[in-house]
């Protein structure tokens, strides 16, 4: 079991160009973070909460899993692959990285 992995200017440029339609971009930060900064289009699946969803998301498109830094969004993908999600995709550096490109600073 495995999963993908993108870099944030990767995402970036993928989301910009409109590459990421058909695709679901999982953000599985808590509710505090994501009220502190997020990116329109993502939806919020708090970590814990991902085994009471399994049922509720998507195995037939690609799932891109974003948290702060990257490595809840790591073992989610994890958790997912085996779980037998084939097409899951960890946007590495998570929402710091991609608030950089923005200009952001995010902690």
């Amino acid at each position: 079991m495995s999963f993908d992995r993108i870099g944030p200017d990767a995402y970036k440029r993928k989301r910009d160009r409109g590459e990421l339609e058909g695709t679901l971009t999982i953000d599985v930060r808590e509710q505090m973070e994501w009220d502190y900064y997020h990116w329109e289009g993502m939806e919020l699946v708090p970590m814990m909460t991902i085994p009471q969803k399994l049922d509720e998301l998507p195995r037939d498109k690609p799932l891109y899993i974003v948290c702060a830094h990257g490595v809840r969004s790591a073992n989610v993908c994890h958790y997912l692959s085996q779980h037998g999600f084939d097409n899951v995709v960890n946007v590495e550096g998570g929402m710091a990285a991609l608030a950089a490109l923005d200009g952001v600073h995010y902690d």
